[in-house]
């Protein structure tokens, strides 16, 4: 086991997304996670049910403890709900592990549908999250609230991951699950280092896709606090997560959980 994750976000009662995967994920990929959580959610493969708060003070009192003792190789936040948690969360990384590699998912939206994020907490994202971001991996949806525009094709999502780029991250992968072929995903990966890259994959046509998101960034984490460079980590996450998703278990009436436990093949 080697590479600690410390993972700040919220709860996922039914396990498939959120903190549990985060977990789930960094186990299976030889790391070791730990985690602050930002809210508590009721929620199952059919939506999110409902939203417990977390106090801020105690968000940042996780964060400190986890940073003074054991320290991380790679954080990694998630639900980041509203202004006053991004404005903890932040705080809290700028004064206990500020040189520690940050991958941002930039959760907005349930798979099923229920916003996690509020409408004035997307500025706070843009100006005190993202520029402090090794990596930003929003979807197709996420990407065109960061920026204002539609994300609706592979080339919209690429002048998109250009315009993230340009508000701080050292770099900015762009999923494409919300869009591309019916057969094919294209994600899309810059950096500040002038490295462009689109990944291509099939697209596996299943109901369990809930969690994805987490997933993807907390693999690419996992990578990172490995020591992986940041293109090795994505391929590695990608891989990791087509497995994930091919070989989902089909719990639950609506979107369902990936397979965390399959072999890593890496």
């Amino acid at each position: 086991m080697r590479g600690r994750v410390l993972i700040i976000a919220g709860s996922d009662s039914g396990g498939g997304a959120g903190i549990q995967a985060d977990i789930k994920t960094v186990t299976a990929m030889n790391g070791f996670a730990m985690t602050a959580i930002t809210a508590l959610t009721a929620q199952n493969t059919l939506g999110v049910h409902g939203i417990h708060e977390v106090p801020t003070e105690f968000v940042t009192e996780q964060i400190r403890v986890v940073m003074e003792d054991i320290g991380a190789d790679c954080l990694k936040t998630g639900m980041l709900h509203r202004i006053g948690v991004i404005e903890a969360v932040m705080d809290a990384i700028e004064a206990y592990a500020p040189t520690v590699p940050l991958v941002v998912d930039p959760v907005m939206i349930a798979k099923g549908g229920a916003s996690l994020l509020e409408d004035d907490a997307v500025a706070a994202m843009r100006a005190r999250v993202l520029p402090m971001a090794t990596l930003i991996t929003p979807n197709a949806p996420e990407a065109a609230t960061l920026t204002g525009e539609p994300v609706e094709t592979t080339e919209q999502a690429v002048n998109a991951a250009r315009k993230l780029l340009e508000l701080g991250p050292r770099a900015v992968l762009v999923k494409g699950g919300h869009i591309g072929s019916d057969d094919r995903v294209f994600d899309v990966f810059v950096s500040a280092d002038s490295d462009e890259r689109i990944f291509e994959g099939p697209r596996i046509e299943t109901a369990s896709t809930h969690g994805t998101g987490c997933t993807t960034a907390s693999a690419i984490a996992t990578g990172l606090a490995q020591g992986m460079p940041p293109v090795d980590a994505l391929d590695a996450a990608r891989r990791y997560v087509l497995e994930a998703i091919r070989t989902a278990p089909g719990y639950g009436r609506g979107h369902g959980p990936l397979n965390h436990a399959h072999p890593l093949d890496r």
